[in-house]
């Protein structure tokens, strides 16, 4: 099991998580006016959240592969599900790839958590789990982007609630 590694790497997550509240703290009064804004917002926290959730739950029972396997598939699955449904039209070409390499970075989780035999299959000689850590690796990558993106992103071009 990769202990150590998603014991930092939940510790990353959640920091990120709290340094994007301070972030979302400052623009609050702008971004509060345009729903497209306010689900971007709540999209980035979960480029931080679900990661570091999928991260703790690992480390309950760190030998259990069930439990991975389980937890993995249903926050992934979910995350998936929650970001297809929080997608507002995107600012820009780079917006719409983040948001679908998220999906699919998601989805990809959740296939390796349910099948992982599916790694062997394609020829792939490392263990799933860490298939899965790399994985959970870019989406966290991904999420710092796409809240660099939103950060500068202008609130006056956005549609008003």
């Amino acid at each position: 099991m990769l202990k150590d590694f998603y014991l930092a790497f939940s510790t990353v997550s959640f920091t990120l998580l709290g340094l994007w509240f301070i972030v979302v703290q400052t623009r609050h009064a702008e971004w509060r006016r345009f729903s497209v804004h306010r689900r971007r917002a709540y999209g980035v926290a979960l480029h931080f959240s679900l990661p570091g959730l999928m991260g703790l739950l690992s480390l309950i029972d760190p030998a259990s592969t069930t439990l991975w396997r389980i937890s993995f598939a249903i926050v992934a699955g979910g995350g998936a599900i929650v970001l297809v449904l929080v997608r507002g039209p995107a600012p820009s070409w780079l917006g719409l790839a983040a948001h679908l390499a998220a999906v699919l970075l998601y989805a990809l989780i959740a296939v390796v958590a349910i099948a992982p035999s599916v790694v062997t299959h394609l020829g792939i000689s490392v263990r799933p789990l860490r298939i899965e850590a790399v994985l959970l690796t870019l989406l966290v990558f991904l999420g710092v982007n796409v809240a660099w993106l939103l950060l500068f992103d202008e609130t006056s071009s956005s549609v008003r609630d």
